[in-house]
Formats: C-alpha cells, sequence, structure tokens
C-alpha cells in the first residue's frame, strides 16, 4: 500500500474536521443553547450572552467572540493550526446559523434535561475530540487549550478544564442552581470524555515478532506498510536457538494485516501486540 499523496490526506483531514464541526454544531445547537448548558467554551459564552445581551442571538455571540479569539490562535499556536482552527470556527458559527434559519429551536426537545445533557456532552466531546486529533479546534477557548497544552505539560482535557471552569460557573447566576449544577457535570464529563477518544483515535499496535523469517517480515513491513522495523538477535531461553526479534508499530487499520501475513510467512513465529495511546515520530505523529 503506497503512502496516499499530500493533497489527498489533507482533503481527507479537512472531511473529518467537517464531520467533527457537523457533531460539535449538532450538540451545540439542539442540546446545549436550547437548555442553557454551559460547559464551557465560545458556545457557552454564547449561550450565557444570548440570554444575558439578547440584542444578538447565541449563534451570533458565538460567531464574533470566535473572529476575535482566532486573532490569538495565530499568534500563540502557529499559521497551520491557526488555518485549520479558522477553518473549523468558521464552519462551526456558518453550521450553527444555517440552523437557526432552517430549524429554529426555541425550547429544549424533550422534558428530560439529564437526557439531553448526555447528548450535549457525547455529540460536542466527539466532535472536538476529532478535530484536536487533526490538529485543529472550534476556536474560542479550545485555542486557550490549545496553548496551555502547548506550553505546559497538560493534556487536552485538562486544558480544557481549566479554561473552561469559570465561564461554567457563570450558568449558576444565569439560569440557576439546577442548569448550573448540570453544565458543571458535564465540564467535568466532557473533559475525560475528549481525552479518551482522543487517546482511541490516536491509538496504534506495537509489534514484537520473534521469527525465523526476519527478512520477508521486514520486507512487508517497509514496501506494504510503509513503516520501518527495528530488528536484533536473540537466543530462545528453551529452545537455545537463534532468532530475530523484529518491533515495529502500525495504525490499527494495518494490525489484522501484519499479524495475518506474519502468521503466512512464518506459522511458527510468536508474536506480542499491544495498544499505544500515542507514537511520536516519522510517520505518525509530529513531536
Amino acid at each position: 500500500m503506497k503512502k496516499q499523496p499530500k493533497f489527498l490526506q489533507i482533503i481527507f483531514s479537512y472531511l473529518l474536521m467537517t464531520v467533527g464541526v457537523v457533531f460539535l454544531t449538532v450538540g451545540v445547537y439542539f442540546f446545549k443553547i436550547p437548555n442553557g448548558f454551559v460547559t464551557g467554551g465560545v458556545s457557552g459564552i454564547g449561550t450565557v450572552l444570548g440570554k444575558a445581551l439578547p440584542i444578538l442571538s447565541s449563534a451570533t455571540w458565538i460567531a464574533v467572540i470566535n473572529i476575535l479569539l482566532l486573532l490569538v490562535g495565530f499568534i500563540f499556536v502557529g499559521k497551520e493550526t491557526g488555518i485549520r482552527t479558522t477553518y473549523c470556527s468558521l464552519a462551526f458559527s456558518f453550521f450553527s446559523m444555517i440552523l437557526e434559519k432552517l430549524v429554529p429551536v426555541t425550547a429544549p426537545l424533550t422534558t428530560q434535561p439529564f437526557l439531553e445533557l448526555v447528548y450535549a456532552i457525547l455529540l460536542t466531546a466527539v466532535g472536538s475530540a476529532i478535530m484536536f486529533s487533526q490538529s485543529a479546534s472550534s476556536g474560542g477557548t479550545d485555542i486557550v487549550a490549545l496553548i496551555l497544552k502547548k506550553y505546559s505539560r497538560l493534556n487536552v482535557g485538562q486544558a480544557l478544564l481549566y479554561s473552561d471552569f469559570l465561564i461554567c460557573l457563570s450558568s449558576f447566576i444565569t439560569f440557576g442552581v439546577e442548569v448550573g449544577l448540570f453544565s458543571l457535570a458535564g465540564l467535568f464529563a466532557k473533559a475525560f470524555l475528549v481525552d479518551g477518544i482522543i487517546d482511541n483515535i490516536n491509538s496504534c499496535k506495537y509489534f514484537v515478532v520473534i521469527t525465523d523469517k526476519p527478512e520477508e517480515v521486514s520486507a512487508y513491513v517497509i514496501s506494504e506498510l510503509n513503516h520501518s522495523v527495528t530488528t536484533h538477535k536473540v537466543v530462545g531461553g528453551f529452545s537455545g536457538t537463534d532468532k530475530t526479534m523484529i518491533h515495529t508499530v502500525c495504525h490499527r487499520i494495518d494490525a489484522i494485516r501484519l499479524r495475518r501475513k506474519v502468521k503466512e510467512i512464518d506459522p511458527n513465529a510468536f508474536t506480542v501486540i499491544t495498544t499505544t495511546s500515542e507514537i511520536v515520530g516519522r510517520g505518525f505523529r509530529g513531536v
């Protein structure tokens, strides 16, 4: 399998970001705003301001604040991430305003606030995690989270928690204690959920293969999977025979293929496969 051209990778990345924006928009527009859930972010600020200062709608407040904070993003998180964040931010604002015109929502969809909180958190967390996995964000306080992640040891979930906590507290004043408590619970849930989803998206498989046919296994990994290998000689403790141990990592989509091919090349090979939450290096993620 040859490596895809760079422009195809970019197109795929932007398609993923668009999917993430759609999840985020649906979660915010249909579940967060009607219920007044303020779990942080610009959507949280927009929800509060839409209620406290109704001269502009919540979606319009979101657009205005996003534009202002995007300037900060370009300065601190770099040009590439800034461009991707700009795309996601504008798409989020665009989809929100389109939904306002096509599907006006003035009240919660159900009479079950906890159910709606669950969907608000799930949809927005999945959307945010997809965007973060592509070095992007929806803008706003997500940019603050990216800055904190870049210049500190915080992971994305922790950075989101710290940057959104004060915004969440404002829901107690604007919407009352009940909505405030729901919002606070949602904030903590989202912080942990985003990290879990990102880890799952970024997870890869680490292979340790002990084999008598290292050349064939290595050739398959290099030529078909476009990854390298590390090899060294070992001696079997039970058999006392010389063998070769191969170390390599691959994406989950390639793991089944590699496992099957190793078995095909050397039926007697001993293979250990573990899941890694992140691989940093050439062919995977940058430092």
